[in-house]
């Protein structure tokens, strides 16, 4: 087919006018089609020239806000009044606790109104002009400074703030009262501690148990070399307590030659060159569970930290903070009991001492 015949069905504009201009790689340049249409013209709302429109939305919007505080208020009550055992039918959602679904819904509500005031305040009241500024860099002057003060002060200036007072003393009142709801909720954090940090449940006269068999520990069951674990007579593993009774309570007992004691205060504390330290770590609270017969050193396996049973438990490697508290024990009509308790926290260092 002849360069003609190709060619004889396409319109002649669309064919280029010069063929070696095409070969030359002369690129046409089209105007920018996306112009800037500008800002459109400004239309004024009702509230711009009503002033009764305005005071509409201001007290809309006091209402929103007070409905918060209200909320807050309610919220605080259900959580003080609703026991929280009570069950109520909800439909759909079926049978579920009267207090959580109460707190979530005056909580949800005090958050609602708080949003849906200070929108509906943005969108009636706040000045809605249009501004284009210019981008510029960023410079921390002085003449920068002013202008940022300056606006800011307009942008005050333009929300009304300090005119519209009952807008103002509404929302500061939703946002002092929204807070509330929180400190209320930091009471299920559980009770104070009180002393419950540095007690145990040794006392005079408690009998000291071998918490495998669950016998009372004769002084003849403890023999030259070995690491014995005990806990106070009464407790037992079936108790609800038991496991954060025991993280504190925990005992092990080793039989050191009385000779081979070095500091004195331990020896006046041990019976027959028994002696008797808390098992818990003084670093992070781990139980210590490994004797080395030959020096007397126990090691705590979650970081190594080693203690001197034979030297008043003191520290000799390890990040532990302070040595083991030492129990001071006697026998009584054949068994070993507590002479005193613990004159100092057990477990780890960060506990306050004192």
């Amino acid at each position: 087919m002849s360069e003609t015949g190709r060619h004889e069905d396409v319109p002649e504009e669309t064919l280029p006018g010069e063929r070696e201009t095409a070969h030359e790689g002369a690129v046409t340049t089209a105007e920018n089609p996306f112009a800037d249409p500008g800002l459109p013209p400004h239309e004024h709302r009702a509230q711009d020239i009503d002033d009764r429109a305005a005071r509409r939305s201001e007290r809309t919007v006091a209402l929103l806000f007070v409905v918060s505080m209200i909320a807050t208020v309610a919220f605080i009550a259900s959580y003080v009044a609703i026991p929280i055992e009570r069950n109520v039918y909800i439909w759909p959602l079926g049978h579920i606790s009267a207090l959580n679904f109460a707190l979530g819904l005056t909580l949800g509500a005090a958050l609602f109104c708080i949003g849906a005031g200070a929108v509906h305040w943005a969108r009636t009241l706040m000045s809605d002009e249009e501004v284009a500024d210019e981008r510029h860099p960023i410079e921390a002057a002085p003449e920068v400074k002013a202008k940022v003060m300056a606006d800011f002060a307009q942008g005050a200036k333009e929300s009304q703030v300090g005119r519209r007072k009952l807008i103002r003393n509404t929302m500061f009142g939703a946002l002092a009262l929204v807070p509330l709801s929180g400190v209320v909720l930091l009471r299920d954090l559980g009770p104070l501690p009180g002393n419950k940090l540095r007690t145990t449940n040794w006392k005079k006269g408690v009998r000291l148990v071998n918490q495998s068999t669950n016998l009372p520990l004769r002084p003849e069951d403890i023999a030259v070399g070995s690491l014995t674990f005990a806990k106070p007579e009464g407790l037992e593993e079936d108790d609800e307590e038991f496991a954060e009774k025991i993280a504190k309570d925990a005992l092990m007992l080793v039989r050191i030659q009385p000779q081979n004691i070095k500091d004195k205060h331990e020896l006046s504390w041990s019976h027959e060159g028994i002696v008797a330290y808390s098992k818990i770590c003084t670093h992070v609270g781990c139980p210590i569970s490994l004797y080395e017969q030959q020096t007397h050193h126990v090691l705590c396996p979650c970081h190594q930290s080693t203690f001197d049973l034979s030297d008043g438990g003191r520290v000799i490697f390890g990040p532990a903070g302070h040595a083991l508290p030492q129990l001071h024990i006697t026998e009584k009509d054949g068994f070993l009991e507590a002479a005193s308790g613990f004159e100092e926290p057990v477990g780890p260092s960060f506990w306050e001492r004192g």
